[in-house]
């Protein structure tokens, strides 16, 4: 398995890794601070500075099998298992990444329905809710990110057992994508007193780190489903 230090410490932007494996232009290495792509969140970018101080661009970040992280890196054949590496996050896209996620999970707690698809953005991001006959106002939506955001709630992580996420199925609030199972604990996202769900990407530590969003489209997406888009208000 690959350390995934990001789920621990999402503000860690670099550290010094060994390489695992090489399978064409995809390296895996025993630890890093790459997100991989997953959630609706993508993979993190960055550069990783070899032995003999050139860098190389690191273009995405997936999952891969048995807990292993894999980085597609844009040439590789200076690449060797057992090779020494430091690795360093494109931190300013990352960080807008997490404020535009954690927001999701705003927007989540003010639309009381089912999630039945998301994708998040640099800059601009989106959930699709099964609403039924509810009716969604744009204005009355952004008024709510605002607030919670300008309340500055903590943000956590915590974990339940698959036991504990059982006897409260309130707390999935995605239709069609499950929390993995057989993994061991299931991590968690509180945003105190707004919302506590399932969640493996990354987040702010303070709702108020979001800065300025607004809710900038509401679209129909099927009989049931809307589509609410936010951005940022610049």
């Amino acid at each position: 398995m690959t350390d995934a230090v990001f789920q621990q410490d999402a503000y860690q932007t670099e550290t010094d890794a060994t390489i695992t494996a090489v399978d064409g232009d995809w390296v895996i290495t025993d630890k890093t601070v790459f997100y991989p792509r997953g959630g609706g969140q993508p993979g993190d970018t960055g550069t990783w500075r070899l032995p003999n101080g050139e860098t190389v661009r690191v273009l995405d970040t997936r999952k891969g099998e048995g807990g292993q992280i894999r980085h597609q890196v844009e040439r590789a054949n200076d690449l060797a298992p057992g090779q020494s590496i430091a690795m360093k996050l494109d931190w300013d896209r990352r960080y807008r990444l997490m404020r535009m996620h954690t927001c999701l999970h705003l927007l989540s707690a003010l639309i009381p329905c089912g999630v039945t698809g998301g994708d998040v953005g640099e800059d601009k991001s989106r959930l699709d809710f099964d609403i039924g006959d509810l009716v969604l106002d744009a204005e009355a939506l952004t008024e709510g990110l605002q607030r919670l955001i300008a309340e500055d709630h903590p943000v956590s992580i915590e974990t339940l057992t698959e036991a504990e996420l059982d006897q409260q199925p309130e707390l999935i609030k995605t239709m069609s994508v499950r929390p993995p199972r057989g993994v061991g604990d299931i991590r968690m996202i509180r945003v105190d007193g707004v919302d506590y769900q399932p969640c493996g990407g990354t987040h702010i530590r303070h709702t108020g780190e979001i800065g300025a969003m607004r809710v900038s489209d509401i679209r129909s997406k099927g009989a049931r489903n809307k589509r609410v888009v936010i951005t940022w208000d610049a």
